[in-house]
Parts: structure tokens; C-alpha cells; sequence
């Protein structure tokens, strides 16, 4: 594999990306995977993941490790572009500390080694009214690990806070009934800028921000405008 700073020059003449991803085993993750590897302008894909993939692919690159040995999986992390799609709920990881582990500590050190190892830009997929100082526990925990990102030495990072996403096949209740009362507020006209987002949108969405000079906070209608028009 290339060094960044070679990946760099070489992608000026070719806008060919290198990328590394961590959350591919959720659904925004798996369609991101999924993309990049149907994208042309992408050679190499590295994913970090906790069990073997039932996928190979020419440009696709897996790496099996324990999240809790930073030290044996932290220097695989090159590369152009960070994607960082991992996160859980309360209810799977068992208490807040432990998803504030999953969601705010992995995604912290695997972006302190990619900033390290000179990969220039890191995409972020976070919640919708993150903030470090807010009362509750999840838009808190999303909102430090925001700021954490900010303080390291990325020449880009580019935040999404998406709506409700609409993932296929959730398992989850409390995600499922929202889509609905949402896009019921949506038939009558309000809310349009909240509509639930496909996770295939979300995609699309955190392809773009890798490769137009996205920077910066997205959420909302702003959001949206990054997808494909079909899509909006």
C-alpha cells in the first residue's frame, strides 16, 4: 500500500481514494462498503470489523480485530479518507458506559491513529442535535465525540447528522414507529427537512463529503441537498 502522502499525489492525477471504514457492520456502514466498492474513483477499501465478512471483493481489504487492543489494529489505519459509521444502542451494549465505549472511545482512537498516519480528511456520521453540553445522554455522548474529532489535525472533517434513518430490516421498535409518525407529518407538509433517510442515502451523502471538499456540519435540508436527485 501507498503511503498517504504518495496516495495524496497520486489522487490528484487520478482521483483514485483509498479509504478506511469502522461501523461496517451496521446498516449505514454496509451500504457505504457497498458503494465505495462499485465506485470507480475508489481503489482500495480497508474495513475494520469484529467477525469475518461473507464478502470478497477485487479493492476490498478485511481486517478482523478486537476493538479493546488499540495497539494491534490502530496502525492498519491509512489511507486518504476515515469513515467512521460504528456506533450501538443502550439496550445492545448492556449501559451508557459500555455504548459510550462502542460509540465515543473505538471511533477516538481509530481517528487519533488516522490523523497520525496523515490521512486528510475523516467523515463522521453523528445525530441529529449532538451537542457536548446538552442534558441528555446520546446527543451528549455524540456532541464529545464531535469535539474530540475537531481538536485533531485533519485538513477536513465533515460531520453528518442525519434524520431518523430508514434502515432495511431494523430491529429496532423505537426507530421503526418514529419513520412512521415522521413521514405521516411529511404527508401533510411539515417536518420535510427531518424526512426519514434511507441508509443508502446516507451513503451517497458520506460519499460526497469524501470527495467534494465537504466540510463542516450537515444536517437537515442541507443534508439532503447532498444527495443524489433522485434520491431527495
Amino acid at each position: 500500500m501507498t503511503s498517504a502522502g504518495s496516495a495524496d499525489r497520486t489522487n490528484e492525477k487520478t482521483n483514485a481514494y483509498e479509504s478506511f471504514c469502522i461501523g461496517r457492520h451496521g446498516r449505514v456502514g454496509r451500504d457505504l462498503v457497498e458503494q465505495l466498492l462499485a465506485d470507480g474513483r475508489w481503489e482500495r477499501v480497508d474495513v475494520a470489523v469484529r467477525r469475518p465478512l461473507a464478502v470478497e471483493h477485487e479493492k476490498l481489504r478485511v481486517h478482523v480485530v478486537d476493538f479493546d487492543e488499540p495497539e494491534a489494529w490502530t496502525p492498519l489505519v491509512t489511507g486518504d479518507v476515515l469513515f467512521i459509521c460504528i456506533g450501538t444502542t443502550r439496550k445492545a451494549a448492556g449501559s451508557e458506559a459500555a455504548q459510550w465505549h462502542v460509540d465515543v472511545d473505538y471511533p477516538l482512537e481509530a481517528a487519533q491513529a488516522a490523523a497520525a498516519h496523515g490521512v486528510k480528511t475523516c467523515v463522521l456520521v453523528s445525530a441529529a442535535m449532538a451537542d457536548a453540553d446538552s442534558r441528555w445522554f446520546y446527543p451528549r455522548m455524540k456532541g464529545e465525540l464531535e469535539e474530540r474529532l475537531r481538536a485533531l489535525p485533519f485538513e477536513r472533517l465533515a460531520i453528518a447528522r442525519p434524520p431518523v434513518l430508514e434502515r432495511r430490516g431494523s430491529d429496532r421498535p423505537g426507530e421503526r414507529l418514529w419513520v412512521k409518525v415522521v413521514k405521516a407529518f411529511n404527508v401533510l407538509g411539515l417536518l420535510r427537512a427531518q424526512r426519514p433517510m434511507p441508509t443508502a442515502v446516507l451513503a451517497q451523502v458520506l460519499r460526497r463529503m469524501a470527495t467534494e471538499g465537504v466540510a463542516g456540519v450537515r444536517e437537515g435540508a442541507a443534508l439532503w441537498a447532498l444527495a443524489e436527485p433522485a434520491s431527495r
